[in-house]
């Protein structure tokens, strides 16, 4: 069949593209920025159709000849208005693909029910009731926890547990759960295009019903850690715990603040329907120690790769796309080539770290944990390898060319917009390395948050940039 995938650039519909592909489907990905499916390997074998799902001509142009279609859109960490957004969206979906004729939409949801729902279990349901509300048949999958490496809800799991061998937790720990291990997510997805049931909901978990406090205990046990202790206390609110998460995990409080508040419902299943897809899901034990034998390098999507926030102006943008650009640049003659020199630059951040005052590099991202930054424990996909949007640390690559110019942006907490950029420039046999920060500063905190940087910018940034230009020289070895 012809399938549409929303969500490509996402966790979930990173990994069920290539199994869609497998299958023989032709696969057509509906992106808003289709450039962060450049370098995904399987590029090349999908059709991509520009599209922002709050507009429905364009869905409806997006699904045209498409038998089959993916609904994997959610706005977890957005704005207040998250869930008119997408009910909107998923009105816009159902009544493009009712006028494309398609035979079915596969909805991957959430789990839980009554009335006492989080914001966003019932923004999930909500969901799912809009899009039955055109003509095309929907098979709605509901989820809980999904293990598996790069998984928001694993790397939750990961960091409180690694980090804290003692805790004292709200009283969401011992909640109970359904977790399921994101293998089997994508082969309910897979069956559910074969679905003849018209309008229906699986709910699908693995074999284990456990609490939140279990889950850390086993994952304590098949980590080889020692068992954690952890204290139960009632006066945590999921404020309180978002921003305590945001502290000692990856997570952005805005992501963590509605996983958090999720977390308060009992989310297992109550339904064998799903048995009729002929899955049997693998056991939370299983589901763990799959995701840990996962190294980082051959993670091939991670919670952070879906964006952020909205597109906002780069480097190069025009004077009237907004601010005052403050630039801090650095130039440097290097006698290394340019795959060298691209080689130096590209592998910064991670294990890497940053060539030069690490100690201070580690401070920032410490104060950003603080004020409900990402950090610096997001680390790298690759210790190398870069592409388009990739996450390194509190940067995200938004523009790259190999062997030729790298820059990222900053996703830290900052009064401002920031990014660092290198640039290969060769003028008459000459090579240099040209290295430029630039800030894009919001009132007048931002304009002096700038300032007062500006000495450890001289400091830092100087001998990162000759750094970066010995470490190419030293990987060169002259013929």
């Amino acid at each position: 069949m012809r399938i549409a995938v929303t969500g490509a650039t996402g966790y979930i519909g990173g990994r069920l593209v290539p199994r869609l592909l497998a299958e023989g489907h032709d696969v057509v990905c509906l992106a808003r920025n289709p450039d962060k499916l450049a370098d995904r390997p399987w590029r090349d074998q999908v059709d991509v159709q520009t599209c922002d799902v709050l507009d429905r001509d364009q869905v409806k142009a997006a699904l045209a000849g498409c038998d089959a279609a993916y609904y994997l859109i959610h706005s977890m960490g957005s704005a207040k208005d998250f869930a008119d957004a997408d009910r909107a969206a998923a009105h816009n979906f159902a009544a493009a693909s009712e006028e494309n004729s398609l035979r079915r939409i596969v909805y991957l949801g959430g789990l839980g029910s009554g009335d006492e729902l989080s914001s966003h279990l019932s923004s999930r349901h909500e969901v799912g009731q809009a899009l039955t509300a055109g003509a095309t048949a929907v098979t709605e999958l509901r989820a809980a926890v999904v293990i598996g490496s790069g998984s928001v809800s694993f790397e939750m799991l990961r960091y409180l547990t690694e980090v804290l061998p003692v805790m004292t937790t709200p009283r969401w720990v011992e909640t109970k759960c359904q977790p399921i291990a994101i293998r089997d997510v994508l082969s309910y997805l897979v069956a559910a295009l074969g679905d003849d049931a018209g309008d229906h909901i699986y709910e699908i978990g693995g074999p284990d019903i456990v609490t939140y406090r279990e889950m850390m205990q086993t994952y304590a046990e098949i980590a080889g850690l020692r068992r954690r202790f952890i204290v139960p206390v009632p006066v945590l609110s999921p404020r309180l715990s978002s921003l305590w998460i945001g502290l000692v995990t990856p997570l952005p409080v805005g992501v963590a603040r509605p996983l958090v508040d999720s977390l308060r419902n009992e989310v297992t299943v109550t339904s064998s329907d799903a048995d009729r897809l002929g899955i049997r899901p693998i056991s939370l034990r299983a589901a763990i120690e799959r995701a840990l034998e996962t190294d980082d390098i051959d993670v091939p999507t991670r919670w952070s790769d879906a964006s952020s926030s909205p597109a906002r102006a780069f480097s190069w943008d025009p004077d009237w796309s907004g601010g005052t650009l403050l630039v801090d640049r650095k130039v440097v003659p290097s006698s290394a080539p340019a795959q060298d020199l691209f080689w130096a630059f590209s592998r910064i951040g991670g294990a890497t770290g940053y060539y030069a005052h690490n100690w201070a590099w580690r401070i920032r991202g410490v104060l950003d944990i603080l004020v409900g930054g990402v950090g610096l424990r997001r680390g790298r996909r690759h210790p190398e390898d870069v592409r388009l949007h990739d996450t390194i640390d509190f940067w995200r690559v938004s523009s790259v060319t190999r062997n030729e110019h790298l820059q990222l942006a900053a996703e830290m907490k900052t009064p401002g917009d920031a990014w660092l950029e290198w640039r290969i420039d060769e003028t008459g046999g000459d090579r240099t390395l040209v290295q430029t920060a630039y800030f894009r500063p919001r009132g007048l905190a931002g304009r002096l948050y700038w300032f007062a940087l500006l000495p450890a910018h001289r400091l830092i940034f100087e001998r990162m940039a000759r750094k970066i230009v010995e470490a190419a020289a030293s990987r060169h070895v002259p013929t």
